[in-house]
């Protein structure tokens, strides 16, 4: 394998175009290290698992040193001299814990979508209560999917996304209202407690929205 000539990676760049200070490629799977030729290769998750040879810069040997196949890691990849070079590495956790939430929260801010989405993905998975924020704020995403996973991640992260969520139900945007909504609605029961207790500090405007969510999940609360 070492022979071979390193696969081209096919759009995995940043979607607006290089850029200067590269972009992260997620990996769960390192399935071969070469010291001697400066290469790692990887499974890519967002590719439905195809696998890609990378070069490795001078500088990240060290650490290329430190990874076995089987591991988790997420690449610092920049373009040089017309190629896709690995500049660090970042070794991941293969259970879920907070390594693994770590890094989901770092690439949920990537500059490639593909990555934001995957992010969301684990997130939702692990039902990370810290990523609450940056979740909500996912809602926002350029890209469709990014946002529909980010809504789905809430969903199951359950009651700690409640609160967050609360005062996207007055948001000027139709999407926006409309998808806390959902959120709310599909969490369930553990959400009425919650929704019900913010009445008592919510501005009229606010307190309609969530009178009329709570109906629709059959609560009528005494006001």
């Amino acid at each position: 394998m070492a022979d071979e000539s390193p696969v081209k990676l096919v759009q995995i760049g940043p979607k607006s175009g290089t850029k200067k200070d590269g972009f992260n490629l997620v990996t769960d799977n390192v399935t071969m290290i070469n010291v001697e030729t400066k290469q790692i290769e990887v499974e890519l998750l967002a590719y439905d698992g195809k696998m890609v040879v990378l070069d490795v810069a001078d500088e990240a040997l060290e650490d290329l040193q430190k990874i076995k196949p089987g591991d988790g890691a997420t690449l610092r990849v920049i373009e040089h001299e017309g190629k896709r070079v690995v500049q660090q590495f970042r070794i991941r956790a293969k259970d879920p814990g907070a390594e693994k939430v770590d890094a989901a929260l770092l690439d949920l801010t990537d500059t490639h979508w593909l990555n934001r989405k995957y992010a969301a993905e684990i997130l939702g998975e692990l039902k990370a209560e810290e990523a609450v924020t940056p979740l909500v704020e996912a809602l926002n995403d350029e890209v469709g999917d990014v946002r529909h996973r980010a809504y789905e991640a809430l969903i199951k992260i359950g009651a700690p996304s409640v609160t967050q969520i609360i005062p996207l139900l007055v948001s000027e945007e139709d999407e926006m209202r409309q998808s806390a909504t959902e959120i709310l609605r599909k969490i369930g029961k553990p959400a009425v407690a919650l929704l019900a207790d913010s009445l008592s500090d919510a501005d009229p405007k606010l307190t309609k929205r969530i009178m009329k969510v709570l109906d629709r999940m059959g609560y009528k609360p005494k006001v």
